[in-house]
């Protein structure tokens, strides 16, 4: 069965989104995730929603316990997650208010917990392609319909909470980067070590400093919210259209647990038993 996860600002959350309201808040091996789940249906299919920064934005992107967040919606039986993230503008065709799902990412974070597998186990998973191609390519299609939208492209993910210098915003052009934001990493590893389809819907609030005077959190601000309606009717539509496919996200910890059953210590393989479980004999 297909439930959806929805990773995004209090914005994206309209109650009339969604049928037959539940919140619920969870407890989980790595803490309290943000904030209280909002569990329903969208259009018909199942659908949970987490503001990633908390009501009234309280949690800075590196402050966010995303472990707890994903692993939260593991608990809650999602399938699949649509982060919803507003993004800056590395290259001058990819404009404000624009839509952009993205194919790579590059992490240039360093004080965020990225894994599960610590403390007594290993696992080494493959993140050549770190989002869902198959939810990617349903997001796309679904956003093309009504709206400039831009397929694939590199999100550049800094630590924040500041913004780009001029200098590493020109560096990031010169590599080749297409969009700038702060939380992509660590949401995407931990989906994938969770077996959770990830996909990114980005949306673009301004050029990034290369291009004009430093953007305010304001404007930023402003421009996100009138992007809130364009990503609150792609959801809607989209949601319909995933299917419980046999997709490779969904096996990603097959092979790659590299700690011996027996050498793992009992809280980590009971707190990791949702994920590991299918793996250990």
């Amino acid at each position: 069965m297909v439930r959806i996860g929805i990773i995004g600002g209090s914005g994206i959350y309209d109650p009339s989104m969604f049928d037959h309201i539940e919140e619920k808040k969870l407890n989980t091996p790595f803490g309290q995730p943000s904030d209280s789940f909002i569990i329903g249906s969208m259009n018909g299919v199942d659908a949970v929603f987490l503001s990633r920064h908390g009501r009234g934005h309280r949690y800075s992107p590196t402050d966010l316990n995303y472990r707890a967040n994903i692993f939260g919606m593991k608990m809650l039986g999602v399938t699949h997650i649509v982060s919803v993230s507003a993004v800056g503008s590395l290259k001058e065709s990819l404009k404000p208010l624009d839509i952009v799902v993205p194919d790579q990412v590059y992490d240039r974070t360093a004080r965020r917990a990225s894994t599960f597998f610590e403390g007594g186990i290993v696992a080494h998973i493959g993140m050549a392609d770190p989002f869902c191609p198959a939810l990617n390519k349903i997001l796309f299609e679904t956003a093309s319909e009504k709206y400039p939208a831009h397929k694939g492209g590199t999100y550049l993910c800094m630590e924040g909470p500041q913004f780009s210098t001029r200098a590493e915003s020109g560096i990031y052009r010169k590599l080749g980067f297409d969009i700038i934001g702060m939380t992509a990493m660590p949401e995407a590893k931990l989906a994938r070590e969770a077996e959770i389809c990830f996909s990114i819907l980005a949306t673009i609030t301004d050029y990034d400093v290369w291009y004009e005077d430093p953007v305010s959190i304001g404007q930023v601000i402003e421009t996100a919210a009138k992007n809130e309606e364009a990503v609150k009717g792609i959801l809607r539509r989209a949601v319909g259209r995933i299917a419980d496919a046999d997709c490779p996200c969904r096996h990603a910890l097959e092979g790659a647990i590299a700690t011996s059953p027996d050498a793992i210590p009992e809280k980590v393989r009971r707190d990791l038993g949702l994920l590991i479980d299918p793996y250990i004999k």
